[in-house]
This record gives structure tokens, sequence and C-alpha cells, in this order.
């Protein structure tokens, strides 16, 4: 089993897991609760160290943006590798790093127009597929495509203004 090791983010992954329970399963006897607890809280952790990965991916993401490219229809974020297989974000150094940089995309991500953001954050944060974001938006498929692109391009052209390079 993981442990959360972040404090806060126990206490909240724990939260969602009793928020859960309380929803879904309130009209249960008490004796179920405890199991049905436990395999939620089991699944909160998945999904807390899921969605950890996949923002640890967007460091990884902005490298491939060596080229700018004005394709709206090729979705430069399909070809990444998982940022776990990476070592230099081991140390206590590339750790920090990440940190602040996951702090300025998260304020850069606030100023993208909303369509962009949405798109962008239910395919690479929620991890939904292009058909899943597309009836989620109630757009095209390739729409969420235009939108991912146009958000991603915006992001890394951010960054290498701020002087980040990847």
């Amino acid at each position: 089993m993981f442990a959360v090791r972040d404090q806060d983010a126990a206490l909240d992954v724990v939260q969602d897991a009793m928020l859960r329970v309380a929803e879904k399963y309130g009209d249960r006897p008490a004796e179920e609760l405890p199991l049905l607890f436990q395999r939620i809280l089991q699944n909160a952790i998945r999904d807390y160290f899921r969605r950890q990965k996949v923002r640890s991916t967007w460091m990884t993401l902005f490298s491939s943006f060596g080229s700018a490219q004005d394709d709206d229809d090729h979705d430069p974020l399909e070809t990444l590798q998982a940022a776990g297989e990476s070592k230099e974000s081991e140390s206590p150094a590339g750790k920090l790093e990440q940190s602040q940089l996951l702090e300025i995309i998260e304020e850069e991500l606030k100023k993208l127009p909303a369509r962009q953001r949405e798109a962008f954050l239910m395919r690479y944060w929620e991890e939904m597929d292009v058909a899943e974001t597309a009836q989620a938006m109630g757009c095209s498929e390739g729409s969420v495509k235009t939108h991912c692109s146009r958000a991603a391009h915006t992001l890394a052209a951010v960054l290498r203004t701020r002087g980040i390079t990847l």
C-alpha cells in the first residue's frame, strides 16, 4: 500500500474518501461502512498518485516544444514519456525546481482562455481521452485537439519568455 507523505494531501484524500462514502453509501448498514471506506480510501490514494504523476508530466511536456509548430491538429502532448522514468526530479533540488515550475504553470493556466484551459485540464489532468473531452465540452474532437494544442503552445511560449528551458 502506498502512503501519502504530505500531511495536508493525506488529509484531503481521507476527506474525499469520507465524502464519497457519505454521498454514495450513507443508506447502507453501519457494519458495511468500514470495508466500503477502506476500498474507497485505497482508490482515492491511487487517484492521488495518478494525479501527481500527471502533474509531474507537465515538466516533461514542455521539453517536447523544442521548435514551435503552428499545426493546430498536432497534439505535442501525445508523445510524452512518463515523468517517473526521469531520475532528475528525485533530488531535493529537482523537486524544488519542479514545484516552482508547477506553480508558474498553474498561474499561467489561469490566464488561458476558458475553453483552452478546460480542454487542457480535462485531457492532461483528468486523463480524459479526446472523445470524452469533446462530449463533456459539447464540441467536436477536432476542437478539443485545437484547444489543447493552442494551450500547450501558449504555455511553452510563456515559459520560454520567462527564461525557463526544459
